[in-house]
């Protein structure tokens, strides 16, 4: 079973991994393999042991408040995001449907409703808007063309969660 805990900069290394894994399968599927080191930013170097670009990817994971999900040791999943805004979530193919993506944004919704958060925003790939409406997230608008670090035309629903409303 998996335990939801604080990010430490000890972790960069293995988030940084799963985040240009999880992010390339799930939702670059529409990306050529000469662009996608444009979408992917400095997660193009996960796994590479130079100093430059592991300082590089711990810089992008910092956030407000990031939560991991650890399974047997090894970090299966990633949200960042700060008050008002769901940044990023990120939980390994072979994770899925487990809970972790879920205990990870109940997690952060719980800490900011602790804080006075209302509402929690989230720019949701088109791959993971099922799991946000099954999460009580609401389209705000319409499917929007957005970017990716220098990768330009990933598509993204705004979606909206009042918090205690379910």
């Amino acid at each position: 079973m998996a335990i939801i805990r604080h990010y430490q900069e000890s972790d960069a290394t293995s988030v940084g991994k799963l985040i240009a894994d999880t992010y390339s399968e799930f939702n670059l599927g529409f990306v050529s393999p000469q662009e996608l080191g444009l979408f992917l930013g400095p997660f193009r170097h996960a796994g590479s042991p130079e100093k430059p670009h592991q300082e590089a990817i711990a810089q992008v994971i910092r956030s407000a408040l990031v939560l991991v999900a650890e399974d047997d040791g090894e970090i299966v999943g990633v949200l960042r995001g700060r008050k008002d805004r769901l940044g990023s979530l990120f939980v390994r193919g072979d994770h899925h449907r487990q809970g972790i993506g879920r205990g990870l944004v109940e997690q952060f919704e719980l800490e900011y409703l602790q804080q006075g958060a209302t509402v929690i925003r989230v720019a949701a790939t088109l791959y993971a808007v099922p799991f946000y409406l099954a999460m009580g997230y609401k389209r705000s608008t319409g499917v929007r063309t957005g970017w990716s670090f220098e990768g330009h035309g990933l598509q993204v629903q705004p979606m909206r969660k009042v918090l205690g409303k379910g």
